[in-house]
């Protein structure tokens, strides 16, 4: 049902609910389609603004890539173990890691 609600929007009716209102679609319903000359001069976007898709990249990447990163693994722990570290509340994984390292003289 989901998909005729779908393909009905797509058709260019008005669907409650995807953020914007009925006076948005109501603002740009008449917009006309692009002409074929139109599309084809169209070009893409880090093409036209090279520095704003850098900058967009940049704000993406997320943290800094470390010099030794942590490895996600699978271990299996005995379950009194995984309580008393949870215990401690948020960082627990870490603070196995760290007793880990004090263990192996790190």
């Amino acid at each position: 049902m989901a998909s005729v609600k779908a393909r009905k929007n797509k058709a260019g009716s008005f669907l409650e609910g995807r953020g914007y209102t009925r006076a948005d679609w109501d603002a740009v319903s008449d917009n006309p389609e692009m002409t074929e000359e139109e599309l084809k001069e169209l070009r893409p976007f880090r093409e036209v603004f090279p520095d704003l898709a850098a900058s967009i990249d940049r704000k993406l990447s997320g943290r800094p890539k470390s010099d030794n990163p942590k490895q996600a693994i699978s271990i299996r722990l005995d379950q009194e173990v995984i309580d008393r570290f949870k215990a401690g509340g948020e960082g627990w994984q870490s603070r196995i890691n760290e007793a880990l390292r004090k263990a192996v003289g790190l």
